[in-house]
């Protein structure tokens, strides 16, 4: 089974900035693919970013050029850098991966449980 365990969530003034932090623990396969998603109150559930096991990058339009996001494939860790926050952008932001395991041979997705992001002055 994999565990995603998320940290760097809080309060910010616009324009300001967060990291949040993902760390997966499990028997987790390459190739996969582990991102960010966020959900606003009374709003779907959207991809914020996504960065594949061999470093492709994938952003919403309304976070390029200001979320950046990385990984360790060492440490199963995935970072969100965000800078000029906006109050649009807060959310509950949930770790995604979507991997094999060595118990379960297809893609799945697995989930954190959220942080919470909130903009406000």
């Amino acid at each position: 089974q994999v565990q995603l365990v998320e940290s760097g969530g809080g309060l910010v003034q616009p324009g300001g900035s967060l990291r949040l932090s993902c760390a997966a623990s499990g028997s987790i396969l390459s190739p996969n693919v582990m991102g960010w998603y966020r959900q606003a109150p009374g709003k779907q559930r959207e991809l914020v970013a996504s960065i594949t096991s061999g470093g492709s990058t994938n952003y919403a339009d309304s976070v390029k050029g200001r979320f950046t996001i990385s990984r360790d494939n060492a440490k199963n860790t995935v970072y969100l850098q965000m800078n000029s926050l906006k109050p649009d952008d807060t959310a509950v932001y949930y770790c995604n991966c979507n991997a094999r395991t060595f118990l379960k041979l297809v893609h799945s997705d697995y989930w954190g449980q959220g942080t919470q992001v909130t903009v406000s002055s």
